[in-house]
């Protein structure tokens, strides 16, 4: 089965991105991890949709909503970009504590999308991260770690044209699917910090509100695990940077940093 794994990224949270894929490399060496990178996407001509600032954060035009992070739309574009097999999104306010594989073994070839089925909450706050809006809608974090089956025929229906199109509610609410096309994973896939039973033991933390690497929530629950997956990138790369230059190449020229 071919595999694959996306995280959003945002120029915001670039070292929540590098950690994330960090813990995910360190457990899980043989699957290949590719960013979701709005700009990229735009220059490709994948993603079209009309975007403008108010009060200086990123706002959907077509939702007539604030997008938190820039791959708040871009992440449906993920069967687009990996073809074939199953691909796994996943926002990169996450740390994984565990080899994704045993995630992969879970899934259902006759479902278009797998996801953890969060009952329908209230955010505990109105706003989350560096300031954004918390929004309300059907399906909430359901989108946030998603394995999309990308050879079913329910996902034909989820063309470039419909991610430009649609509000972004309708795609986080997987709106192009049956429910019966849509499948349930374990909540230790995408234990959300704050909001999840504690009693979980969490394969996947997600940050959702907030995580370590933001002023307020440098002591939430799992922000010591986050810290230390942070030393071990941060000394891997520095390990790196130090090989490239011994031969001669410039800082950065490694890709895995």
């Amino acid at each position: 089965m071919q595999r694959s794994i996306w995280i959003g990224y945002d120029p915001r949270e670039v070292e929540a991105f590098a950690v994330c894929r960090h813990s995910l490399r360190r457990h899980a060496p043989n699957i290949p991890i590719h960013a979701v990178v709005l700009d990229e996407l735009r220059a490709a001509g994948l993603s079209r949709r009309p975007t403008s600032k108010r009060d200086g954060k990123m706002w959907d035009d077509i939702s007539e909503a604030p997008c938190s992070t820039q791959f708040a739309i871009s992440r449906f574009l993920t069967p687009h970009l990996a073809h074939e097999g199953w691909a796994l999104f996943m926002d990169c306010d996450i740390l994984a504590r565990t080899d994704v594989n045993k995630l992969f073994a879970l899934v259902d070839p006759s479902k278009a999308v797998m996801c953890v089925q969060h009952p329908n909450y209230t955010p505990p706050d109105a706003v989350k991260m560096d300031g954004q809006l918390q929004l309300l809608y059907a399906r909430k974090n359901w989108s946030s770690v998603t394995l999309f089956n990308c050879s079913h025929p329910a996902n034909a229906r989820l063309t470039v044209g419909i991610v430009n199109q649609v509000p972004g509610r309708d795609l986080h609410r997987f709106a192009w699917l049956n429910d019966d096309e849509i499948g349930a994973l374990p909540p230790e896939w995408n234990f959300l910090v704050g909001v999840s039973d504690p009693s979980i033991d969490p394969a996947l933390v997600h940050f959702t509100s907030g995580g370590p690497w933001f002023e307020g929530y440098e002591n939430v629950p799992y922000a010591d695990e986050w810290k230390a997956e942070r030393r071990r990138w941060l000394t891997r790369q520095t390990g790196l940077i130090a090989y490239n230059q011994r031969r001669a190449l410039p800082n950065g020229a490694d890709a895995h940093l």
